[in-house]
């Protein structure tokens, strides 16, 4: 595998992992049973999108990467600190929705960055973006 597939599958594994860890912190904040059920499906579609750049990582024997344990402890420590002031569907829909745009953000920067990565690893990554556009929108109807 080329460095730069590497590096495109190692930032897929690492925002999946990222968005699935925000989603498990703010499910006990959620009353809301549209927007627990919500957070679960797209849980589970990060899940399996996690699964496919881990996988695709190992089959060229190339370890996962997790998300950077200063990034996460931040991102944790700032969640926390917001739900526990405020923690109705307007707050907890904002934190992922900003979290989606940091997905887009970061995964097309890495995308465009890593221009010469193989078609599984650019596909996968589209899809990624596709799915944090898809629950961005979703996300809009609990402002």
């Amino acid at each position: 595998m080329d460095e730069q597939t590497r590096k495109l599958l190692e930032e897929c594994c690492s925002g999946c992992r990222m968005a699935i860890e925000s989603f498990r912190q703010v499910q006990e904040y959620v009353r809301d049973a549209g927007l627990k059920q919500l957070i679960s499906n797209y849980t589970e579609k990060h899940c399996q999108l996690e699964e496919e750049a881990a996988s695709l990582l190992k089959e060229s024997g190339n370890p996962e990467k997790s998300p950077g344990i200063m990034a996460s402890a931040m991102s944790h420590f700032t969640t926390d600190i917001k739900l526990t002031l405020n923690s109705d569907n307007t707050q907890i829909a904002k934190l992922l929705i900003d979290g989606c745009a940091m997905g887009i953000k970061t995964l097309g920067e890495k995308s465009h960055q890593y221009n010469q990565a193989d078609k599984k690893a650019v596909s996968l990554t589209d899809r990624i973006i596709r799915t944090e556009e898809d629950l961005m929108k979703k996300l809009k109807d609990f402002l």
